[in-house]
This record gives C-alpha cells, structure tokens and sequence, in this order.
C-alpha cells in the first residue's frame, strides 16, 4: 500500500482566501467575474487557485438554501470507440444504478488535458466520488483530484501509484504472460503490432514488460510497428502487412489489442499465410470477436466488467487501498 496516498480535505473558498492573502468576498467576486477587484489581487487569487487545486463548488450556486447534497459519481473514460470501456461502463452503472447513484460521463479521447479539464467540471458539482482510468495523469488533474474531498478510484491498471483507491490489472504482468507464451511455444523471430504508445500507456506498459520477458530469455523483438491514430482491424492490417515487407521471416506478432490481431488475421487470409504454422498471433482484451473468430484467437482477457462493479463498491469503503483483479491467458488457435 506505500503507493497508494491518502487524498487531502477539501479545498475550500476560504482557504484560496487565506492562501491569496485577501478576503473571501474578493475571491468569490474574481471567480465570479463580477463587481471590483484589483488586477493584482486577481492575480494572487488565481495563483492561489493553481497551487491548492481549488475547484468551485456548483451545487452550492445552483441550490443554495435547500440544503441539497450531490450523490453522483464523475467518471472520466478515455474512449467509446474501444469496446474495453463501455464492458467498464456496464460493471460500473449496474452496481451504481442498484444503488440508485447516478453517474456523469466524460470522455478525455486519450488527451490528458481534456482529462484534466473534465475532472474539474465534475468536481465542481462535489459528486460522491471522481472515477478516472488509469494512474497518469496531469500534475493538475492529481492535484484537483486530491484536493476534491471526495473518493478517487482510478480503475484498469495497478502498476504505478495511486492517487486513493485503484481497480485492475497489472499491464506489465500481462506483456510477460504473452512473451512467456509465445517462448514457450517455440516462437523465437517475434515482432510487436500496436497503435500510439504515447497516448496509450498502458498500452506501453504491456509492451514493456513483454520485452522484458523475452530479455529473460535472451530474445529481443525482431521488428515493431506501431500505426498512427487510433487502434482498429484496418490499421492491423495495414500494420502487419507492412511488419512483414520489412521481416519476412518473422514467426510471431504480438498485437497491442484484438481488434489489431483481428486485422492482422485477415492480412494473413489474404495473403494465404497459415496461422499459427506460418506465423503466430497474439491479441490481448479477450472481446467475445476473439472467440468466434474461425481460429479462436489467442488473447488474454482482462476482467472489465467485474473492475466496474468492484469500483463502485471502493465508494463505501474507508483508506485508501488497491485491487489486482488479474487476468486470463487464453491460448487461442493462432498462437
């Protein structure tokens, strides 16, 4: 539990108040834009704003008098196009909805910016708690989060430090399970398929620890390409046809999710490749396609909708703490 901190009180008015060095009523009217103030003490408000993570609170301006309290839930994904995070969603609503909590959504498109400034719309709103995926984040959005007075649970990763609870799996742990895989099959010229490691990390943290795995062994990747834009069964395609214009020996791929292996699939029927006996493929999610697929794909499936239902069930638990909910290697037809 050392990586795991315990979120601060909640900022208040008075204390962007003490922190600015002048009164409260100067700084409601520099966060309202309204009435006189000087441009300097405008200045030392919102400096004192950026470093306490002050966020207003919205209910008290919309119900003020009638002694309303938000029990919502602010939840921020990175997408809707990857069906990994509606599986979340679906987890996480059903426990909510059974105990009659609502929830916001927000969707960041994988931009921690975005992240950071939805984090800070819902938390003006003080909702019950503030659910984010994965454990990167803006120095502003940990910040806010801290600062919130309200649980944080940060859901599909336990491989770095939480901000309060953390939900999910560990990427790494992942990577080397599928290395370890594909070794222990006899694979030995592997080569690595996936989308922007720089926008999705977690992504880059299985990468990581898969190469690790192959160090053990003394194997290093044959060959990598990594497509623009977002994952999808074309750019697997694309992306695997290419791989092999490059190394046309290769004997393995490892693909950053399914819908990429998927891709990579059909590239092989086209090209009349025999799958596993000309070249392996090795997915990861686990998505109800990998099964059906005319050789069930080889895969690990990762626990989505129980990370959901078990982070709903962190907003009525006490410290902070965090869940590995691991994963399953399913060793598929193609690998």
């Amino acid at each position: 539990m050392d990586d795991i901190q315990t979120p601060g009180r909640l900022v208040t008015l008075t204390d962007v108040a003490r922190e600015a060095g002048v009164g409260e009523s100067t700084v409601s009217r520099v966060l309202r834009n309204h009435g006189s103030y000087s441009k300097r003490a405008g200045e030392r408000v919102a400096e004192a704003v950026a470093r306490l993570g002050y966020v207003p609170n919205r209910l008290a301006g919309s119900l003020a008098g009638q002694g309303a309290s938000a029990r919502l839930v602010g939840v921020v994904i990175p997408s809707l196009a990857n069906v990994v995070f509606p599986d979340l969603l679906r987890g996480l609503t059903a426990a909510l909805d059974a105990a009659g909590i609502p929830c916001v959504i927000g969707v960041s498109d994988y931009d921690p910016d975005r992240e950071e400034a939805l984090a800070a719309a819902l938390l003006s709103w003080r909702p019950a708690a503030l659910l984010l995926t994965g454990l990167e984040h803006n120095p502003g959005t940990v910040a806010l989060a801290r600062a919130g007075g309200v649980r944080v649970v940060e859901m599909i990763d336990t491989d770095g430090a939480g901000i309060d609870a953390v939900v999910g799996f560990s990427n790494r742990a992942v990577g080397a399970a599928s290395a370890r895989h594909l070794v222990a099959r006899g694979y030995r010229r592997i080569a690595y398929l996936g989308h922007d490691l720089a926008v999705d990390l977690r992504a880059g943290k299985r990468l990581a620890g898969f190469e690790a795995a192959l160090g053990e062994a003394g194997l290093a990747l044959r060959a990598r390409e990594i497509r623009p834009g977002p994952s999808s069964p074309a750019s697997g395609r694309a992306g695997l046809e290419a791989l092999l214009a490059r190394a046309p020996d290769l004997d393995a791929v490892y693909f950053s999710n399914d819908d990429m292996a998927l891709g990579g699939y059909f590239a092989c029927l086209s090209a009349g490749l025999a799958v596993p006996g000309r070249i392996a493929l090795f997915g990861f999610n686990g998505l109800d396609f990998a099964a059906a697929m005319p050789q069930p794909l080889s895969t690990v499936r990762t626990p989505r909708l129980e990370i959901g239902r078990r982070a709903a069930a962190c907003l009525n638990d006490q410290g902070p703490k965090k869940i590995d909910l691991g994963f399953e290697l399913i060793e598929g037809a193609t690998a």
